[in-house]
């Protein structure tokens, strides 16, 4: 194996990381049905995957609003509070460090999942074309309603509860989900945003909501404890802009002003091809002082080419963390991976969530 800067020590913030992998967040669909605290085998799966220089988990919803797939985890209930802590001690337990990822999925909802049934929300009342998860299969996404002026600052305040909320689990920090066409992307690019008040318009305006939650949540958090995942240029849950070079490097500016330990870039569509569009990640890396976190499509080749260029301090892997608990040591290895099962995905028990077999355990069964 090639000498490599994916094994080496990262500081990101106050604490350091043994090694530069990040587990990407994976939305598994295995909270408890109707309390939405995350699951006993949560414990183990994350427990399982320590070994990574940093955990994201799996988005979740910072209010019943924000829900928009069958059994997420929230994080907004005692109840919540209470399992993410068991996840929590069990990393730590394990010498892992690990961010919530926390989310609002705006208008990719149904209105199943919302209160009173109801109509989920959005910047405008576009819908989306796509599907959701609930009730065990995939439907429709449901039609939108437009957000009140009024409403936003309850939003906000919902991702200041969440941040308090986290601490509280005792989460080592927060990622903002700010990507792959949920609310906070929803509202900052031009295909999903046709508001004429203070959030619509012009770049500044459709940026200010992801900009005001970041400096919202990193005033509860501390700046050094506060990341966003952003995606330029997906099409992920039917998102557009027609112009996301400007957009993007305006977000950036905004996020670096804030000091932000990191921004985590989807670099291409979310899950698919990295040159969908043409866009200069370049200048995103260069205007963010922090830590840069890639993410899309990465193999070990790749994450250390893009190291080794100075592209990016950290690599983001979602799909193979799914299969390979020991992720970190495989690669270390050369060893192979584990083949994932894209039919236990989303949703279920343990089959396909804690059953892959760590190489240790592989070798000792041959």
């Amino acid at each position: 194996m090639s000498q490599t800067k994916l094994f080496e020590p990262y500081k990101l913030g106050g604490i350091t990381l043994p090694n530069r992998l990040v587990m990407a967040p994976l939305t598994r669909n295995r909270a408890v049905p109707g309390s939405f605290v995350p699951s006993e085998l949560a414990i183990d799966y994350y427990g399982q995957r320590a070994s990574a220089g940093l955990l994201i988990t799996e988005a979740s919803q910072i209010s019943q609003q924000g829900q928009g797939y069958q059994d997420t985890p929230g994080i907004y209930s005692k109840e919540q509070v209470a399992g993410w802590r068991k996840v929590t001690d069990r990393v730590h337990e394990n010498g892992g460090r690990i961010f919530i990822q926390i989310w609002h999925v705006g208008r990719i909802s149904h209105d199943s999942l919302q209160p009173g049934g109801g109509k989920p929300v959005a910047p405008s009342a576009i819908r989306a074309k796509g599907k959701t998860f609930v009730n065990g299969t995939f439907a429709d996404i449901s039609e939108p309603r437009e957000l009140e002026l009024s409403e936003i600052p309850g939003i906000i305040e919902d991702f200041k509860r969440g941040t308090e909320n986290a601490l509280a689990a005792g989460f080592d920090g927060i990622e903002i989900h700010g990507a792959n066409g949920y609310l906070l992307e929803q509202f900052a690019k031009d295909g999903t945003n046709k508001r004429t008040d203070a959030y619509g318009g012009g770049i500044e305006n459709r940026a200010r909501l992801m900009l005001e939650i970041s400096k919202a949540v990193a005033a509860v958090a501390g700046a050094e404890r506060t990341g966003i995942r952003i995606s330029p240029v997906t099409p992920a849950n039917d998102v557009s802009d027609s112009n996301p070079q400007p957009l993007y490097d305006y977000i950036v500016d905004g996020l670096n002003a804030l000091k932000l330990t990191y921004i985590h870039v989807v670099e291409g569509a979310t899950g698919g091809p990295r040159d969908v569009a043409p866009f200069d990640y370049g200048s995103l890396r260069k205007r963010f002082k922090q830590a840069y976190v890639a993410n899309n499509g990465y193999d070990f080749d790749l994450a250390t080419k893009q190291l080794d260029a100075n592209a990016a301090d950290l690599i983001a892997f979602g799909k193979p963390f799914i299969s390979n608990p020991d992720l970190v040591e495989r690669l270390k290895k050369g060893a192979p991976l584990n083949a994932f099962d894209k039919a236990t995905f989303y949703g279920g028990g343990a089959k396909g969530y804690t059953d892959y077999p760590t190489l240790g355990a592989k070798q000792a069964a041959e």
